[in-house]
Formats: structure tokens, sequence, C-alpha cells
């Protein structure tokens, strides 16, 4: 499988397994059918509430021999209750006690905005920071300790626009190794992909199939791209899946792509689009795609109840 290359030589899969609203009972398993598909790259968070289940999943099947620690690429992500320095160490340790194991690969601040201690996700204002209470910077020199520590071995960030990674840059030390960020056609963030290409930095992209299963009462009316017609004609000339065209286009774009599944089937076949090879004709239809969509807006932590807006987010599509 094709590899994304860190500056000190390591490698990261392309393909990984995304394990966000993966149920109970369930991620366990499909952790474990996916290191035996082939699957090297694990993509977790605190803040999913199944790293404990995900841990178990990669045990057994380190336990039966499918592969050793040191063959598989774990992400762990410092949800935002912990954003002060003294609560970064304890949050990732407790992240490693659940997955059971004694560091990650990387290991990212989730979202640019901190909430108090204690708070899963907040009800009012009251339950914010500010920057000027808890800054990115005394949050970020946190996470570069981790990875002196050795607990972490790469680090770096998700859902950080450029403003918020520049502001990294001006705390020193080291830089961000990479960024996770939604990205799909309708959302192929050029601006930020060239920023952290130039910059040396990383990207995945999460919700690559456009999160189909965000269908809440206000994202009824939002576009489908698992049944978009251009994604469609594509995987038709590739006798492909819908999906596996929109993982072959981050592919494509050397970037790497979690998709998330707990069908066994539908793991193999995300990591089969691997082997699909999207020509320049294929690429420049998924770009002039004609749809502009972003389906994870950030509104839940934004708003007259919030400190933050949109913009601390997100650069404009």
């Amino acid at each position: 499988m094709k590899n994304l290359i860190f500056k000190n030589g390591d490698k990261i899969p392309i393909i990984g397994l995304g394990t966000w609203k993966s149920k109970p009972g369930e991620v366990s398993q499909a952790v474990y059918w996916a290191i035996g598909a082939g699957y090297r790259h694990i993509d977790c968070a605190a803040v999913y509430q199944n790293e404990n289940e995900v841990g178990e999943g990669i045990a057994k099947a380190i336990e039966e021999g499918l592969v050793k620690r040191e063959e598989l690429f774990v992400t762990s992500k410092l949800w935002n209750n912990s954003h002060k320095k003294e609560q970064v160490l304890p949050a990732l340790k407790q992240s490693l006690s659940d997955l059971k194991l004694d560091y990650v690969d990387l290991y990212l601040v989730h979202w640019p905005i901190a909430f108090k201690a204690d708070v899963g996700f907040p009800k009012g204002r009251e339950d914010y920071y500010t920057y000027d209470e808890v800054s990115l910077g005394e949050t970020w020199e946190a996470m570069q300790n981790l990875k002196q520590k050795g607990l972490a071995k790469h680090i770096g960030v998700s859902n950080f626009n450029q403003n918020k990674l520049e502001e990294l840059n001006k705390v020193g030390g080291q830089q961000p190794e990479m960024n996770q960020v939604e990205m799909q056609p309708y959302l192929p963030q050029e601006a930020l992909v060239e920023y952290c290409q130039s910059h040396g930095i990383l990207l995945t992209a999460y919700s690559p199939l456009g999160s189909p299963d965000s269908r809440a009462e206000r994202h009824k009316n939002d576009p489908q791209l698992l049944v978009d017609p251009v994604v469609r004609e594509i995987a038709d000339k590739h006798k492909a899946g819908i999906g596996q065209i929109l993982i072959a286009w981050s592919i494509a774009r050397d970037i790497a792509v979690i998709p998330k599944s707990v069908n066994k089937e539908r793991i193999i076949d995300n990591l089969a689009a691997a082997n699909i090879n999207l020509d320049d004709h294929d690429m420049m239809e998924l770009r002039d795609i004609g749809i502009t969509h972003r389906f994870i807006d950030g509104s839940i932590f934004t708003g007259e109840n919030s400190p933050y807006t949109t913009s601390d987010l997100f650069d404009q599509p």
C-alpha cells in the first residue's frame, strides 16, 4: 500500500480504518477484521468513547500473531476539555490505557477550541474557555512534551485552518506534522492542502464519503455524495464502487484517508480502493463537480452561546 512519509522517514499507510460513530459491541470486531484484511492504520479519538474496544481489537490481532505492534500506525486525539497544559498528559495516558498501548504513533489536537474540564459537549457559554484563558500555544507546548517523552511518535492537529496553523508556527519547537480535516469532492480544500503541503504538513481526510450516517434533521437537505452522478460515472468506468472512487480521490492527492465501517465486506472493499488509479480526466471531473458543501460544519461549537466563530475553525471552501 502507498504510504505518506514524515520528515524523519516514518511511514503512515494512506488508508486507515476510521472509528468515529462505530457503536459499542461492533468496533472491536471491525478493528480485528481490518487488521486481518491488511489495514495497518487505525484512527481513534477519546471523544468517540470506544477506544477501549478499539484496544481490544488491536490486542486480539497482536495476540493471534496477525500483526506486531510496530507494524501498526495508531492515531488518537486530545479532546477539547483537556487543553490546559496540566491536562494534556493525563488525557493521553487515559487513551493509552484504553487502547492497551505504550505509545500512539500520532496524537492530534482534535479541535482548536477549549472546554472546561468534565465538559463532554458544551451546553452554554460557561462551559468554554476563551483563547485568552487557554491559548493554543499552551496546548501545543504540552503536546510537544508528549513527543519528547516518547508517548506519541508524531504530533499534529485536526480541524485547523491556515490562521490557526500559523499561530502554532509562532510557538516554536516542533511544528504540526499532520492536519486531519474533512475532505471530499464537494470540499476539496485546495488552498489548505497547498498550504499544508508547502509547509511539510501531511494531511488526512475524514468523512471522505460525505458522512452519510450524519442524517440528523438539520442534515436532511444535504447533498448526497454517494449518489452523485459524476462519481457514479467514474465508478462505472473503473468497475468500482462509488465509495472506492471517493477513497481513491484522496489517495491520488497524496492525502491519507480514513473511511469508517463495521461491515466486514465494506472494510475489505475500502482497502481495495488502493488499487484504483484515477486518471487526469477523472480528477478534472471531480474537481469540476459543481457542488460545494461541508458536512461537518462545527456549528455545535459556535453561535451565541460560544466565544468561538466559524472563522476560528474553517477557511472558506
